[in-house]
């Protein structure tokens, strides 16, 4: 809650993060990203890009997702400075790993259930963030 300017409370308006469920939804969305990378041969060029422990990855992911939609911050606190971008910049990331990520990324949100604006807003933010990702590596 914040003060008006005439000293009234106002509601703030609820985070993409609220929106989406917090990590009722991130958490789930997550393992089941990494479930279908693990799994699944059309995943292989971006499974191949990670360790053979994907825990630590998830548990990356999960913090990251939460306190970039808006919740906790604990991800970015625990890297300070750090840049989603500037962490993926040196892996050889092509035209067909962006291809695959957004793919599983895909098939783990449409088995989510998000509400459908939020669905909207999320798969657009990882388009973009997974071409940005790609024009960045290797720099």
């Amino acid at each position: 809650m914040s003060l008006d300017g005439e000293g009234a409370e106002t509601q703030a308006e609820p985070t993409p993060f609220a929106m989406m469920g917090g990590m009722d939804m991130i958490g789930p969305l997550v393992d089941r990203f990494y479930d279908l990378m693990d799994g699944d041969p059309a995943y292989a060029a971006l499974r191949a890009m990670h360790a053979e422990d994907l825990g630590p990855m998830r548990a990356s992911l999960k913090g990251f997702l939460a306190g970039w939609l808006g919740g906790p911050r604990d991800w970015f606190v625990e890297r300070r400075g750090a840049c989603i971008m500037s962490l993926h910049r040196a892996l050889p990331l092509t035209e067909r790993t962006e291809r695959e990520w957004l793919g599983a990324m895909t098939r783990a949100l449409d088995e989510a259930g998000l509400a459908p604006e939020m669905d909207l807003f999320v798969r657009g933010a990882f388009a973009r963030m997974a071409r940005q990702m790609r024009a960045g590596a290797g720099a």
